[in-house]
Parts: structure tokens; sequence; C-alpha cells
């Protein structure tokens, strides 16, 4: 049985037991709040806990170490339009400690692309279109000034309302604690 097989047979028993029930809830956000944080296999429960959310609460946005690699990504856009849209009122950027993208340089992955049969002729069509692929693919070398510029980058859209607080957080994958980095109050 494939890994999709598993999941497509377990839906189906989800769905005829009416499992879904408990998670029935609006596309606006309880809480009134968006978090931007990292795509990390040990925080997709932890976050959850450790910041008393339940299913119906927050929008979540998430990708490979809360990083926005620019104001007009699709992350930007999906923060402008969970403020604009689904009625939050406040944001949250997580990252957390010991992330895969700490010290990630784009050459390592550049590289491990190749090995998995990515052709060098598509690396250096996209190199010479302007498209530096090692910037692009590198990660962060401390967690807190990736949160503050991510923060920074929100905080300062031309599109975002000022009224919002951007506030800026770091969760231990191991206990769930949240040090803050950026109090979106007083800014």
């Amino acid at each position: 049985m494939t890994l999709l097989d598993e999941v497509l047979a377990f839906n189906q028993e989800f769905v005829e037991k009416k499992a879904y029930e408990p998670y029935l809830t609006s596309k606006f956000p309880d809480k009134r709040m968006v978090i931007f944080t990292c795509m990390d296999t040990r925080i997709i429960e932890l976050l959850h806990k450790a910041m008393n959310i339940q299913n119906g609460d927050a929008k979540i946005v998430k990708n490979a170490g809360a990083i926005l690699t620019s104001p007009f990504d699709s992350t930007m856009r999906s923060l402008l339009v969970a403020i604009y849209q689904l009625k939050a009122d406040e944001v949250f950027v997580i990252g957390h400690y010991d992330c895969g993208m700490t010290g990630l340089k784009g050459e390592t992955v550049l590289e491990n692309m190749k090995k998995r049969g990515v052709e060098e002729n598509a690396i250096e069509t996209l190199v010479h279109a302007g498209i530096d692929l090692d910037e692009w693919l590198s990660g962060f070398e401390k967690v807190e000034s990736s949160v503050k510029k991510s923060v920074g980058i929100i905080k300062n859209h031309p599109l975002m309302d000022k009224k919002v607080p951007i506030h800026g957080l770091v969760i231990d994958p191991e206990t769930g604690k949240l040090d803050l980095i950026v109090n979106g109050y007083e800014n």
C-alpha cells in the first residue's frame, strides 16, 4: 500500500464516521489572529497547544523558516487577505530554535537538487534570467534576526493597516516555550 492509498483509506473512514464534526467552524478566526510560522514537523501540534489555539481560532500561514522572501510574495498576500478579508486583527510571526533554515546555504540545496535529477541547464537558465538561486534558497544565521526582519517587512508593507500589531516570537520545539522578540503593541 502506498502512502497515498493509506491516506485515502483513512480519510474514507474518517468521513464515514463523521470524525470531522468536532472541527466544524467558520472561515473567520475566532481569536482574530493570523500566525505566520515555519513548516517544521515538531511544531504542527505543539505551537497550537503552547498558544492555546484550537481549530477555528487562527489563520495559519507556513513556509520554510517563516521567512518572507519578498514584500510581494504569496505569504505576504496571504497575510493581507487574512487582515482585509478574513477578519484577522493581529499578526504573529513565529520562528523556532533549531530550524532547518539556520545556516542553510543555497549552494547545498542546489547540489541536492542536482543529485535528485534537476539538470544543470535548468539551473543555468534561471541564473541567466537574473534569479539569484543561492540567495533565494539560503536560510538565516539567527532565528531572532530572521523573525525581526519578517516583522519589519510586514509592518512596513505599503498595503498593511498600520493599526495592526505585528508580533515576533520564537518557540522552543522541545518545550513549547515562547520567547518574545517583537511586541507589536509597542511599535
